[in-house]
């Protein structure tokens, strides 16, 4: 059972922004969805997964080199490259 207090926390690590009159619908919803599931839980069943809808191989094409090297040219154009690798701005501090 969820209670105000672990939707507070919630909303604090998601670093979402729950209004104090918005607690008891969240609350509420999220039980719901809670005790769906149990149900779904505790329903019985004896089916075996399956991978695929048909029990056949899948044809797999042959595992050949189609396409010709174009390292050196893909290189030429980048912006910045170095030793074989594309050089990109810093994203993460």
């Amino acid at each position: 059972m969820i209670d105000a207090e672990t939707i507070k926390k919630l909303a604090e690590l998601a670093r979402l922004k729950v209004a104090d009159s918005e607690l008891d619908y969240y609350t509420k919803q999220l039980n719901n969805i809670l005790s769906l599931e149990e149900k779904l839980q505790a329903l019985k069943t004896d089916i075996k997964p399956l991978f695929h809808s048909l029990d056949v191989p899948q044809r797999l094409r042959p595992d050949v080199i189609t396409e010709t090297n174009q390292r050196e040219l893909m290189q030429s154009i980048a912006p910045k490259s170095l030793a074989g690798l594309y050089l990109v701005p810093k994203v993460i501090e």
